[in-house]
């Protein structure tokens, strides 16, 4: 029972075309900027937006194959988790769940004892009688992830599940979507531009941008390969593209690293702004590549400064307060960056 969906939507100038595979239990995450397409591709497999071409394969049903067929949103075995959870403010958290299983047609009463299930399952049997009003931001994500699953779907769609959440409560919310998703036997999409959320909730990554996939795999791969600059930003990597030739790799866009596997031909070269250290003057010693750099911007990263330097190549550099106090680190200073071969990871482009 594998999720086969090739999408293709095209509106006004915009272009969608992703394929998306899930198989039962599988948790993929739809991962890009703003404008990228996520939404538009959540839309179509909820039955919300209608494909121009492709089609969504579920099983042995077909939920959209253009022009002749097209099964509508409520005729779909899909349970929906908005962004803003869209909790009816007058129904109480058992009546909110409920709605979904009296909306396909279960008794009331039948309804509301498998709410107050769904509720107990996801720690809110307290809760039963509260209005969306008297309930925090974590508590009203459950009772949404709760209506959601009380219908049994084959398909749960998760839109920016955690966007609404303040910082304190997201951390825990996320581990308790985390517990849930595990329990689940059906087919999981989540949408998110935040790649913490992917990273800690999903199985595989989806990236989109411009409403094509530019990369896809197991997050531990993608965040060891990115294979475009978005991706790299998302993981924290220094990634350029370059031609190897053995140890020494010539980069696109200027300047020329020393790697300590060989290899031959297009390749990215990638590696963390922890790698990097700075220095006043030129560093001598071990094997290592140095380059003249300029500070272009600071900026604070928890316990980290993250330095932005222009140079041949531009790098990113992350070092600790007191490397800033020692160097007197500024927009416009002149310095030396360095890097070990040995932190240089380099994989066919």
């Amino acid at each position: 029972m594998t999720l086969d969906a090739e999408i293709r939507i095209t509106r006004d100038r915009f272009e969608l075309e992703v394929t998306v595979t899930v198989a039962p239990g599988e948790v993929v995450a739809l991962l890009g900027p703003n404008g990228a397409g996520k939404t538009t591709a959540l839309r179509a497999l909820a039955g919300l937006t209608p494909l121009t071409s492709g089609s969504i394969r579920l099983d042995n049903s077909t939920w959209d194959a253009p022009p002749n067929l097209f099964v509508p949103a409520e005729r779909r075995a899909v349970g929906v988790v908005f962004q803003d959870y869209l909790l009816f403010a007058h129904m109480s958290a058992q009546d909110n769940v409920a709605f979904g299983l009296r909306a396909r047609g279960q008794h009331r009463r039948a309804a509301r004892d498998r709410a107050r299930i769904w509720l107990d399952r996801v720690g809110l049997a307290d809760h039963v009688h509260a209005k969306p009003r008297a309930l925090s931001g974590g508590q009203a994500q459950r009772v949404a992830l709760a209506r959601a699953l009380a219908t049994d779907p084959q398909l749960l769609l998760l839109d920016e599940p955690l966007a609404a959440l303040d910082a304190s409560t997201r951390l825990q919310v996320r581990s308790d979507l985390a517990h849930h998703l595990s329990d689940y036997t059906g087919h999981t999409v989540l949408v998110t531009h935040d790649p913490l959320d992917a990273m800690m909730l999903a199985d595989r990554l989806v990236i989109l941008e411009n409403g094509a996939v530019i990369q896809a795999g197991p997050p531990s791969e993608v965040a060891r390969r990115p294979r475009s600059e978005y991706v790299a930003n998302l993981v924290g990597l220094n990634l350029y593209r370059g031609t190897a030739h053995g140890n020494t790799v010539d980069l696109d866009d200027g300047g020329t690293l020393t790697v300590a596997e060989p290899a031959q031909g297009a390749v990215h070269v990638a590696f963390p702004p922890t790698a990097v250290s700075l220095h006043t003057e030129q560093p001598t010693g071990s094997p290592r590549n140095t380059w003249p750099v300029t500070i272009i911007g600071l900026e604070q990263h928890a316990h980290t400064t993250r330095v932005r330097l222009d140079g041949r190549p531009s790098v990113l550099a992350d070092v600790t307060p007191a490397t800033v106090a020692d160097l007197r680190l500024q927009t416009g200073v002149l310095l030396w960056a360095a890097l070990k071969a040995t932190e240089i990871h380099t994989y066919p482009a």
